[in-house]
């Protein structure tokens, strides 16, 4: 996997493993020994005598990607994507980096997501669009990189800066003679050195830390950790003076802290898995780190552990499919309440590339963000930190970017202001009107002030949204689902600032609650109101009640309705036809002069005593109460079946 490049392949299979358990050919052992070119020349004899296996034509593939010979590695890419239906998202990540690298272009990438959707999960999906398209904004000149060399590097590896204080720390390496030799690179094991930090900002006078425990191996990837007082980094597995080794013959990396006082304690050791990049969140007591578990959803992912004091108290929790996707993310860092790290999934500049992640309550992550074109390249960029300086900021960050003076370099910048494109957040719950409970699968569609759609999602089981779009001077939010309410609102800039730290919870009208059946039909449920007696002037709480009519019909503008009005039997006939249909009239023109469009009324039609619903007609002697059922007033909704 990619993370060799980054780490130098921090595991070591042993001479004396059980290749002889496993039918596996010359090459075969070159390739998982890191000897790219050696086993290139092999797997091609090999091909001479018979078809490689799927398997081995992967490995060939990747020992192409290492040595960089992109265009071979693409063509056996592609080659196995048409052969193999179940080819791993993994290696399709690395197709597509690839076939974007070679083209200049994200078009491809584009039309793979549309022509192949079922691929990748669908965050992914949505990850690689949102960062299309936010790419098509203007950057702020503000958070522009100002990227500036540092005289420390060497023309070995030199990577994975750490802040210590008014100094760095950072792996490297460079030859010492307490170190051992590290095979596949035929460099020095990796370790820990120190530099000074200038005024300028530029790192100078590196020199070995020897203040913690040494080792013959690696010993890399430091995080210090001021509140502690501790420093967390990886080294390799070991045992009195000799390498551990799994019963594949495979030795792993270990997690661990030191506490200065020449004494390595390790919190993470597992002579299968490696761990790579160590980050302690102070405010949290989360300790963050890549690694490769069966939950992993590609590479190596970003996980976290709880601890009290950084004595690991939990089991690592998965970052989750937003920040973590086929491909590898490692070296995670966070600063004031996001998360930067990198990764080489598909839709970055190529290689690795510096994301960012705004973080919130409940392990919340908000689409990652590539850092864009003033800091990431066509090669690797990783281990990113930051800090306030001054009035700007400062940070450093490791690449092996054209240009550099070894295979990986640290880089300094410089910023006037927290980097990264600006995005807007959207997220709460929708909510059925009066209650707590959520809505599922309410459509929510955002549109610019063009009136162009830029988002459309639905709620989950619970009514939980999150919407995230770049940002816009304004924007218009709409909520549809069948016999709810419509909700629509337009937020201008400062709305936008307003919400953008906090949840914006929708309250819709369950349709149902506000009709009723009534005489066969579906009417408005309205409490009973009576006008005076012989009268059709609207009263005041003749007003409260039609006011709720006023109410669903801009909740719901699609009803049509019809106004029956109905008087009891006591007076004439003629007089009775005559008072109700005034007063249906009445109610119609309160209606109309309270905004309820004359398209939505389709008629106010005044019964008289046609209609009487018990025995109280002409003649009959009834009590008062007993009129009084007849004299009624309906708002009916004539197109209730048609909508619904």
């Amino acid at each position: 996997m990619r993370i060799y490049r980054i780490i130098l392949g921090l595991v070591l299979f042993s001479s004396t493993c059980v290749w002889a358990q496993q039918p596996v050919s010359k090459a075969d052992k070159l390739f998982y020994e890191y000897s790219f070119e050696e086993a290139i020349a092999e797997y091609t004899k090999e091909t001479a005598k018979g078809p490689l296996s799927l398997i081995q034509i992967r490995n060939l593939a990747e020992s192409y990607e290492k040595t960089g010979n992109r265009d071979e590695a693409l063509l056996l890419y592609k080659d196995l994507f048409q052969r193999d239906s179940s080819f791993p998202p993994f290696y399709v990540n690395k197709m597509l980096n690839l076939d974007v690298l070679a083209s200049n272009s994200e078009q491809q990438a584009k039309d793979f997501l549309t022509a192949h959707p079922d691929i990748f999960a669908e965050e992914v999906r949505e990850n690689a669009l949102f960062n299309y398209d936010i790419r098509l904004d203007e950057e702020d000149p503000d958070t522009q990189f100002r990227i500036f060399e540092i005289p420390a590097n060497s023309a070995q590896l030199d990577f994975a800066p750490t802040f210590f204080g008014d100094n760095v720390l950072f792996t490297s390496s460079r030859s010492q003679d307490s170190k051992d030799t590290y095979f596949p690179t035929g460099e020095s094991y990796l370790d820990i050195f120190l530099a000074k930090v200038q005024a300028d900002g530029s790192i100078t006078n590196a020199a070995p830390y020897h203040v913690i425990e040494e080792s013959r191996f690696h010993q890399a990837t430091p995080y210090y950790s001021s509140s502690l007082n501790k420093l967390f980094y990886i080294r390799s597995n070991e045992k009195n003076g000799r390498l551990s080794f799994d019963d594949n013959g495979k030795n792993a990396l270990a997690l661990g802290v030191s506490d200065f006082q020449n004494k390595f304690t390790f919190l993470m050791r597992d002579l299968s898995t490696s761990f790579y990049y160590p980050f302690f969140d102070e405010s949290t007591q989360k300790l963050f780190f890549a690694a490769e578990f069966d939950d992993s959803y590609g590479g190596t992912d970003i996980y976290f552990v709880y601890t009290n004091n950084g004595q690991i108290m939990s089991a690592p929790v998965n970052l989750g499919p937003k920040v973590n996707s086929p491909a590898n993310e490692i070296s995670p860092f966070i600063f004031e309440n996001s998360l930067y790290f990198a990764s080489d999934v598909f839709y970055g500049f190529g290689g690795m590339d510096i994301y960012k992640s705004d973080m919130g309550d409940d392990n919340f992550y908000s689409t990652p963000i590539n850092m864009g074109p003033s800091i990431n390249s066509p090669k690797d960029e990783f281990a990113f930190i930051i800090r306030p300086e001054g009035e700007g900021l400062i940070g450093y960050f490791s690449s092996n970017r054209d240009g550099g003076l070894g295979k990986d370099d640290l880089y300094g910048f410089r910023l006037k202001k927290k980097p990264g494109p600006k995005t807007l957040i959207f997220k709460g719950q929708v909510v059925k009107a009066n209650t707590e409970f959520g809505i599922s699968d309410v459509t929510l569609t955002v549109k610019d002030e063009t009136g162009k759609v830029i988002k459309e999602i639905t709620t989950n089981a619970q009514g939980d949204y999150q919407i995230e779009i770049p940002w816009k001077e304004g924007i218009s939010v709409s909520c549809t689902k069948p016999k709810y309410s419509l909700f629509s609102r337009r937020f201008g800039e400062e709305g936008l600032k307003a919400i953008k730290d906090n949840n914006v919870n929708i309250e819709l009208v369950y349709l149902d609650d506000i009709v009723m059946d009534r005489e066969d039909r579906k009417v408005l449920r309205l409490k009973k109101f009576w006008f005076d007696k012989g009268q059709s002037r609207i009263t005041p709480d003749i007003e409260m009640e039609l006011n709720k009519v006023v109410a669903a019909v801009s909740q719901f503008p699609n009803l049509q309705l019809r106004i029956e009005a109905h008087t009891d039997s006591r007076g004439s006939n003629a007089a009775n036809s005559r008072l109700s249909q005034q007063r249906a009239d009445a109610i119609k023109s309160y209606l109309r002069a309270k905004g309820v469009p004359e398209s939505t009324i389709l008629n106010s039609t005044g019964y008289g005593e046609e209609r009487i619903l018990n025995n109280c007609t002409n003649g009959v002697y009834c009590l008062d109460i007993l009129h009084r059922k007849n004299e009624r007033h309906l708002i009916v909704i004539e197109n209730y079946d048609v909508l619904f």
